[in-house]
């Protein structure tokens, strides 16, 4: 369902959370499925329970999903989930360009390097 980047800088939680949001922006999730538990897609992954439940706890307060106690976690209509996943992309690429900044590149190199990799869209 999900696939977690072990090696990645960010955070399992948000992975999941990115992941979950993908799935229902591409249609693989529709409003109404039920989402693993939350001890099921933790064994699954091999992470800690907590860590999922984080993930679920964001989801449930962007609207994405909803729970029902002793029934589990559902995917919401309620929520746009390309509007979410854009406004998760923004934020994660205004925290890598200040890193960027930070560690010397310059505007004009960043733009240089936007360029380069929206020229070929998705194709890539």
């Amino acid at each position: 369902m999900v696939t977690i980047d072990y090696r990645s800088p960010e955070p399992i939680y948000d992975q999941i959370v990115k992941g979950i949001l993908r799935l229902k922006a591409v249609g693989a999730l529709s409003p109404g499925d039920k989402l693993p538990s939350v001890r099921s897609l933790a064994v699954d992954i091999g992470i800690n329970p907590n860590t999922v439940q984080k993930a679920y706890a964001i989801l449930e307060s962007g609207g994405v999903i909803y729970s029902i106690p002793g029934k589990g976690s559902f995917l919401s209509g309620e929520e746009d989930a390309m509007e979410l996943l854009r406004r998760t992309a923004r934020e994660d690429l205004r925290r890598e360009v200040r890193k960027a900044l930070l560690s010397g590149l310059t505007a004009e190199e960043l733009q240089q390097i936007m360029d380069e990799e929206t020229k070929g869209g998705l194709s890539r």
